[in-house]
């Protein structure tokens, strides 16, 4: 974490390559990450949706899970309404967003 703003929920993050995303705590069920790229902060994104056991909604593409059996849990708009990727890594997940 390079910079954190408690008022907001704001957090910069950084990883040892020196890439860069703004995170966002919503709520205590909302995560957002806004300018972000790079294999290192993807990578970040997927240890923690593996820690959270959560999933990505990706605005404008796909929702990712982490395990085929996810699927059943989402509520039905995210399963219906935009396709749903199994992702467990950055790389994954780049190529699950790319793919939309």
């Amino acid at each position: 974490m390079v910079a954190r703003d408690r008022e907001t929920g704001f957090l910069l993050v950084s990883t040892a390559a020196g890439e860069e995303a703004g995170v966002y705590v919503n709520s205590p069920t909302g995560i957002t990450f806004n300018r972000f790229g790079g294999e290192g902060i993807l990578d970040l994104l997927a240890a923690l949706l593996r820690r959270l056991d959560a999933v990505l909604v990706v605005p404008g593409g796909p929702t990712v899970v982490r395990r085929d059996e996810d699927r059943e849990r989402l509520p039905a708009v995210l399963r219906d309404g935009q396709p749903v990727v199994v992702a467990r890594t950055g790389a994954e997940i780049d190529r699950a967003i790319r793919a939309s």
